[in-house]
């Protein structure tokens, strides 16, 4: 019987593998057999546990997982099993997914604006009791549509704004008071909140553990002119992975800079919280493709940026890849690097790389390209009719940390101006 399970892009998979598995299988055993001529989603459930109990056991506070970043079920319970108990969604649809999983678990509705009917429904039939929100007209709606208040257990956390950081992905841009509003706000709410709190976003694989002192700071200087106490300061996510020609700090700075800020507040009875996404999933996931067309350096493959590779179209993320040949290897060959192009119509579905390979890959050929748990899969879309992948779970460890030798000691030009582009 074949282990792999055919999925379309805007219906993921709530299934589980069959639970008389004693042992998962290995991605190449999976593609010598198999030959799959779809994308192949790879989830790794050992390392994402590992990664959210490495995450759970360091950070100084309440750890709530980013249910957006990868909401594949495999993933939650892969979450659940690595002890977080607490969930950050964003829509009604992530919260009654995450219901239905773990009747117990935390659920935050972090989205700053939301739709009333989801407001009700989080609140009135999945006991959501805590809701962000970042003007005093969403704090209405929010009053409005719960009708609840500080008896009922109703929590209230602000997003504050802040300005533009050296996040690879920025985002300043769309949601968050500016202090003077966010501390009228934290005054607003505050009759009505069992808890209140302040919460930010530095940005998405923010590379410097300063920007959390930094975010901290200002926070401190809105909840002092707010005048009034808080329970909560959710620090968000943003924690960073490595990708190729990127080794960020361990996270164990991260949390120690969070920490002495967060102490020098003074805030007494006040805890923290985080929504890590992509530290806890991204070395959990990978995509094998197969190559369907090679024109020179440039290789047509069977997903692209409007499937699971949407990071490395404009994003221009680069991802560890590698060959797989289910015969072995020819004769060594020196390596190339190669520019994707996925399956669909639009010139847009380009990849730039570079992706180091070996000069003799083919048509017929499979790569793997790793570090796609984070933002991979879940971005997927039907374009062009190209909506179907099959997933499987492995027993692989995270392909970036199997390889990490090899992309951090050699093909350095290729690396520097990969760190270039990222950083322009």
């Amino acid at each position: 019987m074949s282990l792999l399970r055919t999925r379309a892009a805007v219906a993921p998979l709530r299934r589980r593998l069959d639970d008389a598995l004693t042992a998962l299988p290995a991605v190449d055993a999976l593609v010598a057999v198999e030959r799959p001529e779809e994308p192949m989603h790879c989830l790794r459930p050992a390392a994402i546990a590992e990664a959210a109990s490495g995450f759970v056991a360091g950070f100084p506070g309440e750890v709530l997982y980013a249910v957006k970043c990868n909401p594949e079920p495999a993933v939650l319970r892969a979450i659940w099993a690595g002890g977080v108990r607490h969930f950050d969604c964003a829509s009604a649809n992530e919260v009654a997914l995450v219901r239905s999983m773990f009747p117990e678990a935390g659920i935050h509705f972090m989205h700053p604006i939301k739709a009333r009917g989801a407001i009700r429904t989080a609140w009135g039939e999945h006991g959501v009791q805590d809701f962000v929100l970042d003007s005093a007209a969403e704090l209405d709606k929010i009053l409005a549509e719960t009708g609840a208040g500080a008896a009922e257990g109703l929590g209230l956390f602000i997003r504050l704004g802040l300005p533009k950081g050296t996040a690879m992905l920025d985002l300043s841009g769309k949601f968050g008071a500016e202090p003077e509003e966010a501390a009228e706000l934290l005054r607003a709410a505050r009759p009505h909140a069992a808890r209140l709190g302040l919460c930010f976003h530095v940005g998405s694989q923010m590379m410097d553990p300063l920007a959390w002192r930094q975010a901290m700071a200002l926070a401190g200087e809105v909840i002092e002119a707010a005048g009034v106490p808080v329970e909560v300061v959710d620090v968000g996510g943003g924690f960073p992975v490595a990708y190729p020609g990127i080794e960020p700090p361990p996270l164990g700075a991260f949390f120690a800079e969070i920490e002495a800020s967060f102490e020098a507040l003074d805030l007494p009875g006040a805890v923290l919280w985080a929504e890590p996404g992509r530290a806890l999933v991204a070395g959990g996931g990978s995509v094998v493709v197969q190559v369907q067309g090679r024109r020179g350096r440039d290789l047509y493959l069977n997903d692209g940026v409007y499937g699971a590779l949407s990071d490395a179209g404009v994003p221009g993320f680069t991802f560890p890849v590698r060959l797989i040949r289910p015969e072995g290897p020819r004769a060594s060959v020196p390596e190339e690097d190669f520019v994707f192009f996925g399956p669909t119509c639009d010139s847009a579905d380009r990849m730039k790389g570079p992706f180091p390979l070996p000069a003799d890959v083919r048509e017929g050929d499979w790569i793997e390209i790793g570090q796609l748990g984070a933002y991979g899969a879940c971005l997927r879309t039907a374009f062009n009719g190209f909506d179907r992948a099959r997933l499987v779970e492995v027993r692989d460890r995270p392909m970036l940390e199997c390889d990490r030798h090899r992309w951090n000691g050699r093909r350095r030009e290729s690396h520097d101006r990969t760190k270039l582009r990222q950083a322009a």
